[in-house]
C-alpha cells in the first residue's frame, strides 16, 4: 500500500451511570406551585356547570372535572402544609415500598370519594332534568 497513510484516531468517551444520569436529570414536583393551578381549575369547572345546565352530560362532565380539580388541590395543599415539597425518590428500598403502598391506600380513598360525589352530581342533574317540564312554544 505505497502512497497511503493510516491515521489513528484516538477518541475519549465518558461513561455515565444511568443513577449519576437521573440525578441530573431529576426535576422535583412542587405542591405549592401546582396549587393555585388546581384550585383555578376547579372554579373555572365549578363555573361551567350552570353555563352548560341546558346539556346535562358537558355540564355534568365539568362537575366531575371540578371534583377532580378540587380533590387534587385539598391534596397538594396537604403536602404543601407538611413540607413535603419532594417526592419520596431517595428512600430506601423497604421503606420506599412502604410509602408507595400507603399513597396507593390513599388515592384509592380519594378516587373513592371521588366516584361517590360524581354519582351525586349525576343522580342531581337527572332529578333537575325530569323536574323542569318542557316548554312548548305557541304560535299566536
Amino acid at each position: 500500500m505505497a502512497g497511503v497513510k493510516v491515521y489513528k484516531v484516538r477518541l475519549s468517551v465518558k461513561h455515565h451511570s444511568t443513577a449519576s444520569r437521573r440525578a441530573q436529570h431529576h426535576m422535583k414536583f412542587k405542591p405549592s406551585i401546582w396549587y393555585p393551578i388546581a384550585i383555578i381549575l376547579a372554579g373555572i369547572n365549578l363555573i361551567a356547570v350552570p353555563i352548560f345546565s341546558g346539556d346535562p352530560l358537558h355540564a355534568m362532565g365539568h362537575g366531575a372535572a371540578a371534583v377532580f380539580f378540587g380533590l387534587w388541590a385539598q391534596r397538594l395543599k396537604q403536602r404543601r402544609d407538611q413540607g413535603q415539597d419532594q417526592t419520596a425518590v431517595g428512600a430506601p428500598g423497604e421503606e420506599r415500598i412502604e410509602l408507595m403502598e400507603d399513597e396507593l391506600s390513599r388515592l384509592r380513598q380519594e378516587l373513592t370519594e371521588a366516584q361517590e360525589r360524581l354519582d351525586f352530581t349525576e343522580r342531581m342533574l337527572a332529578q333537575r332534568s325530569q323536574q323542569e317540564p318542557r316548554r312548548v312554544e305557541r304560535e299566536g
